[in-house]
């Protein structure tokens, strides 16, 4: 959706690394923002963007207008399932946003490759299920989440942190992190989730919240498995992070 950071610009790098032609879409999409979410104060520098494609390499800028995008309303794709918890039961009706607007720039531009940042992990999942079901003949591939020295995952919505604010984001990810080693070493998960949501509170984080789901069906578990993820969202300030770890098989 624009307002590119280094995140973005690794997914451009590594597209134009390992394709002939590509191709980079920038569009703010009315559609997966709820009523009162941030879609007229959503960043949008589309220079600065614009620099950032052509010092990755990009081909083509894809940058449609709503009209091009929603010439009507009558199309609306949902996937189910994948989409009930977390950000779904939080965010309603955003997922329906994503697959929709994802399909179209798909039909728009027909890629064979896509690729995407983990740090959106169950919008990964969505997008994911939506290409298999509707036999959609693109590669997904899915980023490693960068990261800032101090372990905060790059959003364009971190500029909206006070300073204050910016120092404490990063406990986010050490918890993600600590809970992680503790539930491979056997801790109980529902301890170590319990522990978690408490200490960020106390520092000043309003916990949405602090789970340990399965992919890529995204359904929680109460013991320890292979490929699965530990995955958060908390407000500090007005500000909304999301942000997950990955156990992999």
């Amino acid at each position: 959706m624009g307002a590119l950071h280094e995140g973005h610009a690794a997914l451009l790098r590594q597209s134009r690394a390992e394709n002939e032609i590509s191709v980079l879409s920038i569009f703010v999409n009315p559609t997966q923002f709820g009523p009162n979410e941030d879609y007229s104060r959503y960043p949008r520098t589309l220079e600065a963007d614009l620099a950032i494609a052509e010092r990755c390499g990009v081909d083509i800028v894809f940058l449609p207008e709503v009209e091009e995008m929603y010439p009507d309303h009558h199309i609306k794709l949902q996937v189910f399932g994948v989409t009930e918890r977390w950000e779904g039961a939080k965010r309603p009706g955003h997922f329906d946003g994503v697959a929709t607007v994802v399909a179209k720039l798909f039909g728009a531009v027909l890629p064979t490759r896509a690729y995407f940042g983990q740090k959106d992990l169950q919008q990964c999942q969505v997008v994911r299920t939506m290409v298999t079901g509707l036999n959609l003949p693109i590669a997904l591939v899915i980023c490693e989440t960068v990261r800032e020295a101090d372990g905060l995952a790059m959003s364009s919505r971190n500029r909206y942190l006070s300073p204050t604010e910016r120092e404490l984001a990063p406990q986010l990810y050490r918890k993600l992190s600590e809970a992680k080693s503790m539930i491979s070493q056997g801790s109980s998960v529902r301890e170590t989730l319990a522990d978690a949501i408490t200490e960020l509170s106390s520092n000043g984080f309003v916990v949405d919240y602090f789970d340990y789901v399965d992919l890529p069906a995204m359904l929680p578990l109460v013991t320890l498995q292979q490929d699965s993820a530990l995955i958060c969202a908390a407000k500090l300030g007005t500000t909304r992070l999301i942000d997950n770890v990955v156990f992999l098989s």
